[in-house]
């Protein structure tokens, strides 16, 4: 199967095959929110990316297995609508950012700083704290040593440009640098990018557009 990112609410979820890493990408909500689950091929142990909403949807997709984490994003409310219902009915354990947790309605058991690393069974993925959409957002890098790094991105990065910072030139600043550095200089070209809505795309394919994104402001 070829997986190509792109899901719909109410449709078939979509499944990107790895070598040592299952990934399950579900659009739910009326916003059309990306929620990702992570499987570890030689654990089993999974972890969900965002809660997002639709818990029976979510609950169809975590299967009989059971989930050891659910990490957030960020603090919006369009990102944790079903956190409570999947922590209710599962027991994982949560993450997000140490400046995100207070605007996340169900308790944060880890509070996660930028360089931290979450693990799911025997596979690792570094958290990146990226201020300006909120001032706690991470993004989560795999650096799959059998291929290229794989990169999910919440509401920070999209195809096209970066996240929401309503209007704020502080904020854009800050959100802009931060992807820049911990994210564009550091990860190759080949770096595949999950978002919080929409379809995926690559570093690579958003490069050429950094000096027009920092020029508009958005």
């Amino acid at each position: 199967m070829t997986y190509s990112g792109e899901v719909k609410v109410g449709g078939v979820p979509d499944v990107h095959e790895l070598t040592d890493l299952i990934i399950t990408k579900v659009a739910v909500g009326p916003m059309s929110n990306n929620a990702y689950l992570l499987r570890c091929r030689d654990t089993d142990q999974q972890l969900l990316i965002d809660a997002a909403n639709d818990p029976d949807t979510l609950a169809e997709v975590i299967g009989a297995d059971g989930l050891a984490s659910v990490v957030t994003t960020h603090q919006h409310g369009d990102h944790w609508q079903a956190l409570r219902s999947v922590v209710d009915a599962t027991g994982a354990r949560t993450y997000a950012g140490r400046y995100d947790a207070e605007g996340i309605p169900v308790p944060t058991d880890v509070l996660v700083d930028d360089g931290d690393t979450i693990r799911v069974g025997r596979v690792e993925l570094t958290a990146r704290h990226l201020i300006g959409h909120t001032p706690g957002s991470i993004a989560l890098v795999y650096d799959d040593p059998h291929g290229h790094p794989h990169l999910f991105t919440g509401d920070c990065l999209f195809p096209g440009g970066l996240g929401n910072t309503r209007g704020e030139a502080t904020a854009f600043a800050s959100l802009f640098e931060g992807v820049r550095a911990k994210l564009f200089d550091a990860l190759p070209d080949e770096t595949w990018v999950y978002p919080g809505h929409g379809d995926d795309t690559t570093l690579g394919a958003e490069r050429p557009h950094l000096d027009e994104w920092r020029e508009r402001g958005w």
